[in-house]
Protein backbone atom coordinates (compact mmCIF):
# COMPACT_ATOMS: atom_id res chain seq x y z
CA UNK A 1 0.00 0.00 0.00
CA UNK A 2 1.19 3.45 -0.84
CA UNK A 3 1.22 6.12 1.83
CA UNK A 4 0.33 8.83 -0.65
CA UNK A 5 -3.02 10.53 -0.64
CA UNK A 6 -5.84 8.78 -2.47
CA UNK A 7 -8.52 10.88 -4.14
CA UNK A 8 -11.90 9.33 -3.37
CA UNK A 9 -14.36 12.14 -4.02
CA UNK A 10 -17.06 10.80 -6.34
CA UNK A 11 -18.78 12.70 -9.08
CA UNK A 12 -22.17 13.86 -7.84
CA UNK A 13 -25.09 11.94 -9.28
CA UNK A 14 -27.39 13.99 -11.47
CA UNK A 15 -30.36 11.72 -10.72
CA UNK A 16 -33.13 13.52 -8.85
CA UNK A 17 -34.05 12.04 -5.50
CA UNK A 18 -37.52 10.95 -4.47
CA UNK A 19 -38.88 12.83 -1.43
CA UNK A 20 -38.47 9.76 0.81
CA UNK A 21 -34.83 9.43 -0.32
CA UNK A 22 -34.13 13.04 0.59
CA UNK A 23 -35.79 12.44 3.97
CA UNK A 24 -33.51 9.40 4.55
CA UNK A 25 -30.45 11.52 3.74
CA UNK A 26 -31.65 14.38 5.96
CA UNK A 27 -32.17 11.98 8.90
CA UNK A 28 -28.64 10.57 8.54
CA UNK A 29 -27.04 13.99 8.27
CA UNK A 30 -29.03 15.51 11.15
CA UNK A 31 -26.63 15.32 14.13
CA UNK A 32 -29.39 15.00 16.73
CA UNK A 33 -31.41 12.32 14.91
CA UNK A 34 -28.31 10.35 13.92
CA UNK A 35 -26.92 10.38 17.46
CA UNK A 36 -30.35 9.38 18.81
CA UNK A 37 -30.36 6.44 16.36
CA UNK A 38 -26.84 5.45 17.45
CA UNK A 39 -27.73 5.72 21.14
CA UNK A 40 -30.72 3.42 20.71
CA UNK A 41 -29.37 0.95 18.15
CA UNK A 42 -25.57 1.15 18.27
CA UNK A 43 -24.36 2.56 21.59
CA UNK A 44 -20.66 2.01 20.83
CA UNK A 45 -21.09 4.15 17.73
CA UNK A 46 -22.74 6.83 19.84
CA UNK A 47 -19.86 6.97 22.30
CA UNK A 48 -17.19 6.81 19.59
CA UNK A 49 -18.37 10.05 17.96
CA UNK A 50 -18.61 8.65 14.43
CA UNK A 51 -20.89 10.44 12.00
CA UNK A 52 -22.08 10.59 8.40
CA UNK A 53 -20.90 13.80 6.73
CA UNK A 54 -22.08 13.12 3.15
CA UNK A 55 -24.42 10.66 1.52
CA UNK A 56 -26.00 10.24 -1.90
CA UNK A 57 -27.09 7.21 -3.93
CA UNK A 58 -23.53 6.83 -5.20
CA UNK A 59 -21.35 7.52 -2.17
CA UNK A 60 -21.16 7.94 1.58
CA UNK A 61 -18.58 9.64 3.78
CA UNK A 62 -18.26 8.79 7.48
CA UNK A 63 -15.77 9.99 10.07
CA UNK A 64 -14.35 8.67 13.32
CA UNK A 65 -12.44 10.98 15.66
CA UNK A 66 -9.10 10.18 17.21
CA UNK A 67 -9.33 10.53 20.95
CA UNK A 68 -9.61 8.88 24.32
CA UNK A 69 -12.67 6.77 23.39
CA UNK A 70 -11.21 5.45 20.10
CA UNK A 71 -7.50 5.17 20.94
CA UNK A 72 -5.61 1.93 21.57
CA UNK A 73 -2.58 1.45 23.90
CA UNK A 74 -0.27 2.13 20.92
CA UNK A 75 -1.58 5.71 20.59
CA UNK A 76 -3.43 5.21 17.31
CA UNK A 77 -7.10 4.70 16.51
CA UNK A 78 -8.22 1.22 17.52
CA UNK A 79 -8.95 -1.00 14.53
CA UNK A 80 -12.45 -1.77 15.82
CA UNK A 81 -13.29 1.94 15.91
CA UNK A 82 -11.99 2.29 12.35
CA UNK A 83 -14.09 -0.74 11.42
CA UNK A 84 -17.27 0.86 12.82
CA UNK A 85 -16.83 3.98 10.72
CA UNK A 86 -15.81 1.99 7.66
CA UNK A 87 -18.88 -0.21 7.98
CA UNK A 88 -21.03 2.90 8.45
CA UNK A 89 -19.80 4.31 5.13
CA UNK A 90 -20.95 1.16 3.30
CA UNK A 91 -23.83 0.19 5.57
CA UNK A 92 -25.59 3.53 5.26
CA UNK A 93 -25.60 3.00 1.50
CA UNK A 94 -26.89 -0.57 1.92
CA UNK A 95 -29.69 0.65 4.20
CA UNK A 96 -30.44 3.48 1.77
CA UNK A 97 -30.72 0.93 -1.05
CA UNK A 98 -33.27 -1.23 0.82
CA UNK A 99 -35.26 1.65 2.33
CA UNK A 100 -38.89 1.62 1.13
CA UNK A 101 -38.30 -1.28 -1.29
CA UNK A 102 -41.35 -3.16 -2.45
CA UNK A 103 -41.13 -6.09 -2.23
CA UNK A 104 -39.04 -5.68 0.89
CA UNK A 105 -35.37 -6.71 0.79
CA UNK A 106 -33.35 -7.95 3.77
CA UNK A 107 -29.71 -6.91 4.12
CA UNK A 108 -26.92 -8.40 6.21
CA UNK A 109 -23.16 -8.16 6.21
CA UNK A 110 -21.48 -11.52 5.51
CA UNK A 111 -17.81 -10.65 5.16
CA UNK A 112 -15.11 -8.10 5.82
CA UNK A 113 -11.43 -7.63 5.00
CA UNK A 114 -9.17 -4.82 6.16
CA UNK A 115 -5.71 -3.36 5.59
CA UNK A 116 -3.96 -0.73 7.68
CA UNK A 117 -1.03 0.77 5.75
CA UNK A 118 -0.40 3.61 8.24
CA UNK A 119 -1.28 4.44 11.83
CA UNK A 120 -4.44 6.50 12.28
CA UNK A 121 -3.64 9.36 14.66
CA UNK A 122 -6.13 12.02 13.51
CA UNK A 123 -9.77 12.08 12.46
CA UNK A 124 -10.22 9.33 9.86
CA UNK A 125 -12.62 9.87 6.99
CA UNK A 126 -14.01 6.84 5.16
CA UNK A 127 -15.44 7.18 1.68
CA UNK A 128 -17.36 4.49 -0.15
CA UNK A 129 -18.05 5.43 -3.77
CA UNK A 130 -19.79 2.21 -4.79
CA UNK A 131 -23.40 2.91 -3.84
CA UNK A 132 -24.51 2.17 -7.39
CA UNK A 133 -23.36 -1.47 -6.93
CA UNK A 134 -25.51 -1.82 -3.81
CA UNK A 135 -28.60 -0.32 -5.44
CA UNK A 136 -28.12 -2.66 -8.43
CA UNK A 137 -27.83 -5.66 -6.09
CA UNK A 138 -31.10 -4.70 -4.40
CA UNK A 139 -32.86 -4.40 -7.77
CA UNK A 140 -31.53 -7.83 -8.78
CA UNK A 141 -32.64 -9.39 -5.46
CA UNK A 142 -36.12 -7.94 -5.95
CA UNK A 143 -36.34 -9.20 -9.53
CA UNK A 144 -34.99 -12.71 -8.95
CA UNK A 145 -35.97 -13.48 -5.36
CA UNK A 146 -32.49 -14.97 -4.96
CA UNK A 147 -29.70 -13.92 -2.63
CA UNK A 148 -27.45 -11.34 -4.26
CA UNK A 149 -23.97 -10.69 -2.92
CA UNK A 150 -22.26 -7.33 -3.39
CA UNK A 151 -18.74 -6.44 -2.29
CA UNK A 152 -17.80 -2.79 -1.84
CA UNK A 153 -14.71 -0.99 -0.59
CA UNK A 154 -14.16 2.06 1.54
CA UNK A 155 -10.94 4.00 2.01
CA UNK A 156 -9.97 5.71 5.26
CA UNK A 157 -7.90 8.86 4.97
CA UNK A 158 -6.17 10.85 7.69
CA UNK A 159 -6.64 14.62 7.81
CA UNK A 160 -3.55 15.10 5.62
CA UNK A 161 -4.92 12.75 2.94
CA UNK A 162 -2.74 9.75 3.82
CA UNK A 163 -4.48 6.39 3.45
CA UNK A 164 -4.63 4.74 6.88
CA UNK A 165 -7.17 1.98 6.26
CA UNK A 166 -8.93 0.15 3.47
CA UNK A 167 -11.92 -2.07 4.19
CA UNK A 168 -13.89 -4.36 1.91
CA UNK A 169 -17.37 -5.40 3.05
CA UNK A 170 -19.53 -8.09 1.52
CA UNK A 171 -23.26 -7.50 1.79
CA UNK A 172 -26.05 -9.99 1.15
CA UNK A 173 -29.45 -8.90 -0.16
CA UNK A 174 -32.52 -11.11 -0.42
CA UNK A 175 -36.17 -10.41 -1.15
CA UNK A 176 -38.33 -11.18 1.86
CA UNK A 177 -41.16 -13.65 1.50
CA UNK A 178 -44.71 -12.38 1.57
Amino acid sequence: MSSTAVETRPVQSTTALEPWQQKFIDRLKNPFLFRLFLFGKLPLGFFSGMKVTEISKSHCVATIPYGWMTRNPFKSTYFAALGMAAELSTGALALFAVEKTSPSVAVIIIGMEAEFPKRAVTVTTFTCSEGDKLFAAVREAQATGQQVISTVSTIGLAEDGTEVARFTFTWSFKRRKG
